[in-house]
């Protein structure tokens, strides 16, 4: 089998959450939250490399301050990410090693990621090229009209929450991001640029625990799910 990559978009400002400091260094429980995304990958055997996109400037502050100073070993390249995600995750591709046969983005604000969740998108990458990790909805869900009535009700059942990671066989998914630079396409994620292309994507489960940091409130539960994991031990 073919080497796997992680690329780990970190080039967000954290606008949402009101911090000066990106959000990805802001500190869980006295650590950068950064860090403990990359720690997750880092333990992964599957995983031979990773790749993480900054925020363009903030290249030497990641690699002094999280990369250096907790001693990741699998983090080969740091680069400047784009004014959007899929920017950024479109660098990151660029960066990576021809002989590359599946990659996994995840978002470096999502540190409560489990290895048992990474496992699952690398075995579906490779068995069905395209996977996304998501749970489902506990929610009922409205479809609302631009006067903000309701115009119908999904069926429950049928609906989840995506997530990252999500994985792809290299070439495929860089197909698909140079199809969407070439139409001018803002994906909200990785597997709907994919999907475009009528590339069936694989979802297979992820957690309830793998949220993404955010806002302040993000960041409270990040803290209480923490605790609770300490707590089970």
């Amino acid at each position: 089998m073919g080497k796997v990559t992680a690329i780990i978009p970190a080039a967000g400002q954290g606008k949402r959450m009101g911090s000066r400091i990106n959000k990805q260094y802001l500190c869980l429980s006295g650590l950068p939250i950064l860090l403990y995304t990359l720690r997750v990958f880092e333990e992964v055997a599957a995983i031979d490399e990773i790749i993480v996109v900054a925020a363009p400037g903030e290249e030497e502050f990641c690699r002094v301050n999280v990369i250096n100073s907790y001693g990741l070993k699998k983090v080969s390249k740091i680069i400047a990410g784009g004014l959007e995600r899929q920017q950024s995750v479109y660098n990151g591709l660029r960066a990576v090693d021809s002989d590359t046969e599946v990659v996994l983005i995840h978002d470096g604000a999502r540190p409560l990621v489990d290895e048992g969740i990474i496992h699952r998108v690398l075995d579906g990458a490779r068995r069905y090229g395209a996977v996304s990790c998501g749970v489902p909805v506990k929610d009922t869900i409205k479809m609302v009209d631009g006067d903000g009535f309701v115009s119908s009700t999904p069926d429950r059942s049928l609906l989840w929450s995506i997530q990252t990671p999500q994985g792809f066989r290299l070439e495929l998914l860089m197909e698909a991001h140079n199809q969407a630079l070439k139409e001018g396409l803002l994906g909200t994620d990785d597997a709907m640029l994919v999907e475009r292309m009528g590339q069936p994507v694989k979802v297979v489960l992820g957690s309830y625990d793998n949220i993404k940091v955010t806002t302040p409130e993000d960041l409270a539960a990040a803290e209480a799910i923490i605790a609770r994991r300490r707590a089970e031990g």
